[in-house]
């Protein structure tokens, strides 16, 4: 596995990761320009090298922290430690090193599938993806360059579009519709890796809304702290999903978020929880 198998910047690339040796695994980052690795990514790749050591079993939570920036002109490896293998959950705990330090570690809690009580809370109304456009389409009518969006391998359409350059106070909520750009087959873990890639694109923005934050100021520091996912339902990420999102709370340069994510059936696969460094220099 190279970086040459980066074709079309497709999230299955990112995804196959390379066996050193047992347990022990190491990703590639895309060949495009970014200052540091985005979060996502490391998730992804963290939850499919937990992956590499489970069998039968589907994950169901994750917890995980972010200790350095990422360099993206690195491979990065991915150390797996089997806490437990139990008689119907295992533990991994995956940790992302570079240089010999570690950038980021993932706790994972895996489950044999059974069936047991059900409920959930329904899903908010919001207009179809196919009434709206993705953020390369919008970008394009802004006199923007699309390509600085159509590289990412999720594709996002915003329900309720700013205006590119619009600072101003707005609630702390937002709703996108999102997928992956590529076909990815029906494997669970897959579909879970691609999903956690996701979840990160766009779940901080919800706790700078209320502050009328200028992005192109050069003023705002901003970073995902940890990332955490709850996977309630498998899924098909190669379907438009959609992201609920809200940011109950801001205070002390952190800004915590919340999403809730439902496929079209209207089904709640998934929820994800951040706390981002959101500091105002």
């Amino acid at each position: 596995m190279t970086q040459t198998a980066f074709e079309d910047h497709e999230l299955l690339a990112l995804l196959d990761l390379e066996t050193l040796d047992t347990d022990l695994f190491r990703g590639f980052n895309p060949p495009f320009e970014t200052r540091r690795i985005y979060g996502g990514q490391v998730v992804a790749q963290a939850l499919a090298a937990a992956y590499r050591t489970i069998e039968g079993r589907e994950c169901h939570s994750l917890h995980s922290y972010f200790i350095r920036p990422g360099n993206p002109k690195l491979p990065i490896l991915f150390q797996v430690d089997r806490a437990r293998d139990g008689g119907s959950f295992s533990v991994r705990r995956v940790v992302a090193i570079q240089n010999g330090k570690q950038i980021f570690n993932l706790a994972a809690s895996f489950q044999v599938p059974e069936t047991g009580f059900e409920h959930q809370l329904p899903m908010p109304e919001a207009p179809p993806p196919e009434a709206l456009k993705n953020e390369e389409e919008l970008r394009a009518e802004a006199g923007l360059d699309p390509s600085t969006r159509r590289i990412w391998p999720v594709e996002l359409k915003p329900c309720a579009p700013v205006p590119h350059g619009f600072v101003g106070v707005r609630e702390p909520t937002d709703m996108c519709w999102f997928r992956a750009r590529q076909p990815l087959g029906d494997d669970v873990a897959v579909n879970q890796c691609a999903l956690a890639y996701g979840s990160d694109m766009t779940l901080m923005d919800a706790s700078l809304r209320p502050h009328a934050v200028d992005w192109d100021s050069g003023r705002l520091q901003a970073a995902s702290l940890d990332h955490a996912m709850w996977f309630h339902q498998p899924s098909d990420f190669q379907e438009w999903h959609l992201f609920v999102q809200d940011s109950p709370s801001a205070s002390g340069g952190r800004g915590f978020n919340r999403g809730q994510i439902y496929d079209r059936s209207g089904r709640l696969v998934a929820e994800a929880a951040q706390e981002a460094l959101i500091r105002w220099r």
